[in-house]
């Protein structure tokens, strides 16, 4: 079905251009003194068609932001040739001049939003870029009116004009270029060779037409080659980009610093019309400047509190067992060191205790591996149930085996608390092909501080010591080790008689 309607769409895509432009080239021949009027309406169409297929591959592709932006666009084009169709009909053209050129100015403001705005980012962040799009926005408009007046526009003002379209039409090339090439997935590459591939030709067109073509009215042939941008971007829109457009993946450093530098367009161009009104409006540029610096500013700072959030999220997650949600064995060693160095300034001493599911093998190979994990999911939520103190810590060691890390605790309490948690578990019933028929636990005990000449690692050897104790007494039981390990002994071989 999918290959069926893109090959409708190619059908369409192929013909719409040379129709449409046979079509606008009839209409100029056959309409006589209408023919500026005929040819406005041809020239608000183009565009306008252009808009309706963006917003259909928006809602298509449920990713409307970005064609959303595009059709906006084609919009505001097509009501500046509404603008002239009405001057025209009502023979005031000066009245609506400056409308007609502050609408092709704002034109290219959402462009500017699409491709200086990376989607993904946070909503305020996004909402920084809104504001200063807007604010982009009204400076256009106020640069358009200082020089393009009701009374019509000043020699000077077409030339002021004429620079700020083609500036604002390189930036929009140049950034949606660096964002194409850049761009870390199929959809968004996509989307920005749309761009690429009409903005370049709307660029050169505008360019010709500003600065060679400005003198010649509507209803000449020379409105043919404005439609051709907007029928080719229609074309692409229902066709689809050119496999040969697609960009390759890139490398990330390269991701990373167009990502990093598309921001910085809303702000440069907050400034760029800025500096243009410093003389006719200072006080207003001088906002303008303030409200790029300010926006860069509070922009940048919520994407660091973003990346801030980030991290500790990344720091949280390294530190916790993705299966059970107990520290994991990193943090049960760094906690370790910790609660040791406590221990040697004086403390009264600490309880180690070493866990393991009886029999975990058994399970696994009789209920299969994603019953084992949901086993021990639930002996984890068991063990971390059982404890009392804020400052006692369980974590997973590794397999079927966690620790507890119990501070200032006494030897007889941190056995009290091993066969809480053994009963714990026990009354669980979770069933097991082991002997027992449920699951059980058994658990070794081990205390001490540096004062006997112990270091955290005999610690971990004593409570392991202990729970191989408690294994070879049978398991789901509790023992405990209460002096260090005794060194071991050289076996002498006897001196032959």
């Amino acid at each position: 079905m999918e290959m069926g309607r893109s090959l409708r769409l190619e059908r369409v895509a192929l013909p719409l251009p040379p129709l449409f432009l046979l079509a606008h080239g009839a209409a100029l021949f056959f309409a006589g003194t209408h023919a500026k009027v005929v040819s406005l309406v041809f020239l608000a169409a183009a565009p306008l068609l252009a808009g309706l297929v963006c917003a259909w591959r928006g809602w298509r592709d449920r990713r409307m932001e970005g064609w959303a932006a595009l059709a906006l666009a084609m919009l505001l084009w097509s009501l500046a040739m509404v603008a002239n169709i009405i001057g025209t009909l009502l023979a005031a053209a000066s009245s609506v001049g400056a409308a007609t050129m502050l609408l092709f100015v704002l034109y290219g403001v959402p462009l500017l939003f699409s491709v200086a705005s990376p989607e993904g980012e946070a909503r305020l962040v996004r909402l920084v870029d809104a504001v200063l799009a807007a604010a982009l926005g009204y400076l256009f408009f106020v640069y358009t009116f200082a020089f393009a007046t009701i009374a019509d526009a000043s020699d000077e003002g077409v030339l002021s004009l004429r620079l700020m379209f083609d500036i604002e039409n390189a930036f929009i090339l140049l950034f949606a270029l660096a964002r194409w090439h850049a761009s870390p997935d199929a959809e968004s590459r996509r989307f920005f060779a749309t761009l690429v591939l009409y903005g370049a030709p709307y660029m050169a067109t505008a360019f010709y037409i500003n600065h060679y073509q400005m003198e010649v009215d509507y209803g000449g042939t020379m409105d043919l080659l404005i439609d051709l941008p907007f029928l080719l971007l229609a074309a692409i829109v229902l066709r689809g980009v050119p496999a040969a457009a697609q960009a390759p993946a890139v490398p990330q450093r390269l991701e990373r610093a167009v990502r990093a530098g598309s921001p910085l367009m809303l702000p440069a161009m907050l400034m760029m019309v800025s500096s243009l009104l410093v003389f006719q409006h200072p006080a207003l540029a001088i906002i303008g400047f303030i409200a790029a610096t300010l926006g860069y500013g509070v922009r940048n700072v919520l994407v660091q509190m973003r990346s801030f959030d980030e991290q500790d999220k990344l720091a949280h997650l390294s530190l916790v067992d993705a299966l059970t949600g107990l520290p994991n064995r990193r943090r049960f060693d760094e906690r370790l060191t910790d609660e040791w160095a406590r221990v040697a300034d004086g403390g009264p001493g600490l309880a180690l205790l070493m866990i393991d599911i009886d029999h975990f093998k058994l399970l696994n190979d009789g209920l299969g591996h994603p019953m084992g994990d949901a086993r021990l999911r639930a002996v984890a939520a068991a063990l971390r149930g059982s404890l009392r103190r804020g400052g006692d810590l369980v974590a997973r060691y590794g397999g079927e085996e966690f620790a507890a890390i119990l501070p200032a605790t006494s030897l007889a309490d941190a056995a009290a608390m091993a066969e809480a948690m053994r009963a714990a578990v026990e009354r669980l019933a979770l069933s097991t092909p082991a002997p027992a028929g449920v699951v059980t636990i058994s658990i070794g005990v081990g205390h001490g501080n540096p004062a006997q000449g112990m270091t955290a690692e005999t610690l971990v050897t004593l409570a392991d010591a202990a729970l191989y104790d408690a294994k070879q007494r049978g398991r789901n039981q509790v023992a405990v080790r209460r002096t260090p390990l005794p060194p071991p002994q050289l076996r002498v071989a006897a001196t032959p008689q």
